[in-house]
């Protein structure tokens, strides 16, 4: 069976929508993979919660590193495939593999002798959460290869217009994470539980799970896989063109992860538990950021694709598509969080005086939703057309006002819901700018 959505022919719609709803269904995945650990994590305590949320950071900041490889790797490999030459996409494939494995090693060194340096950072105050995070950390980030592959893997296979075989594979992965999560943080009959050890190792062995699926299935591609030959010499001028398209981006993830590490440092202020109710809130309302993230993936890959082959009012229209659907969904998900917020919530977190305080921030987070997903799905169009750096500078300066902003609100009568708001702001603030820079760049675009 054909996995593969011709992005080039036919009807926008359809052939959008066909490349989004598997790519939107992975994030979805990758949200049940985070909420699973944290509904069994909830059980044990708001102190496991915490611990995670820290460590957690440092999985987040990962992405920004493999991103360099994966974006440029992506849109180089569309741009290819848009112009029919499937060998020179090959190239790109196998450049990305390789500086993906170097990064992979390299992060993973640093955290895994770098535990408690990294740790230290939060200044948290519990010498049991300090410890447990530790432990998360030297797994997750430690094996952070398989992490680093299956994001490359699925980057290529959304240019080639495959988003079917990395909703399978993350599939099974979160069955399997399902399985073992309670397995291994609580135990069961003689086997003995590892608490939040047991959380980070069954996330990686789904990883790894999800890696051994997608080579499986990247033996039996004749298109660009076939082709790959991960241990051959790139000229330079490959790796040269990733690294114009995916450093920007890998940059901006990175400058807006360590913004967030920062904001975190000031929630700890408020007590540890204020780092649980972040990384929980942080982590629901992931029902819209990751599939605005995952719909972002499929337009950059049909922009990506028809820029390739100069079919510019395809890409207007596949934008206006996009932004459409997305629109809509940012707002069903600002009227989920904020009419049920303390149902929500109190899935996750069990103790009655820490409920109110993610009630608050899933309300005054709520407010950004849909233009939280019009930023997202804007970035993803205008890095199919190459504008990384663009994308970037706007990120990094809106994305860095949320520190002045949040050491201001925090300081009124808000407390910590400033810290909150000044999270929300900037995220309507962005999504406002990112919407007309596109209508900018796309008047510039010359005809067919």
């Amino acid at each position: 069976m054909n996995r593969k959505v011709d992005l080039l022919n036919g009807k926008i719609f359809t052939s959008l929508t066909g490349l989004a709803l598997p790519i939107m269904g992975t994030a979805l995945l990758q949200m049940a993979y985070n909420l699973t650990d944290m509904a069994w994590l909830g059980l044990v305590g708001s102190e496991a919660v915490a611990a995670v949320g820290a460590a957690g950071m440092y999985v987040w900041l990962s992405q920004g590193v493999v991103a360099m490889a994966k974006m440029g790797g992506q849109v180089k490999t569309a741009h290819a495939l848009g112009s029919k030459k499937p060998e020179e996409a090959a190239k790109y494939v196998t450049a990305a593999l390789q500086m993906g494995m170097i990064f992979a090693i390299i992060f993973g060194m640093i955290s895994y002798f770098g535990a408690s340096l990294l740790i230290g950072f939060f200044g948290l105050n519990h010498e049991s959460i300090i410890q447990n995070a530790q432990v998360y950390l030297k797994i997750t980030c430690g094996l952070i290869f398989f992490s680093f592959f299956n994001a490359i893997i699925t980057g290529i296979m959304t240019a080639m217009g495959d988003s079917k075989t990395p909703l399978y594979a993350n599939l099974v992965g979160l069955v399997l994470n399902i399985v073992l999560n309670p397995l291994l943080i609580f135990g069961f009959g003689p086997i003995k539980g590892f608490g939040v050890a047991g959380s980070a190792s069954a996330t990686v062995l789904a990883q790894f799970i999800v890696s051994l699926m997608f080579i499986r299935a990247i033996r039996k591609d004749h298109l660009i896989f076939d082709k790959v030959k991960i241990l051959q010499k790139v000229p330079w001028d490959y790796r040269k063109e990733i690294l114009k398209i995916g450093f920007p981006t890998s940059i901006q993830n990175l400058i807006y992860t360590s913004i967030s590490m920062i904001l975190t440092r000031f929630v700890a202020g408020f007590g540890d538990t204020a780092v649980a109710v972040l990384r929980v809130g942080g982590q629901i309302e992931s029902i819209s950021w990751m599939t605005a993230d995952g719909f972002a993936a499929a337009i950059n890959s049909f922009i990506g694709q028809n820029y390739g082959a100069r079919q510019f009012k395809r890409v207007k229209k596949g934008y206006s598509t996009a932004i459409g659907l997305m629109a809509f969904w940012g707002m069903f998900c600002t009227a989920l969080l904020i009419f049920l917020p303390s149902q929500i919530f109190g899935v996750f977190i069990h103790e009655p005086d820490v409920i109110p305080i993610g009630v608050n921030y899933l309300v005054i987070l709520g407010l950004s939703q849909m233009f939280m997903c019009l930023e997202l799905t804007t970035i993803g169009a205008l890095s199919g057309l190459g504008k990384t750096l663009l994308c970037s500078i706007i990120s990094i300066i809106f994305t860095s006002a949320r520190i002045p902003l949040a050491i201001i609100l925090s300081g009124t009568s808000l407390g910590l819901n400033g810290i909150w708001w000044a999270f929300s702001i900037s995220s309507i603030m962005k999504g406002i700018l990112f919407f007309i820079c596109f209508l900018l760049v796309a008047k510039k675009l010359p005809k067919d």
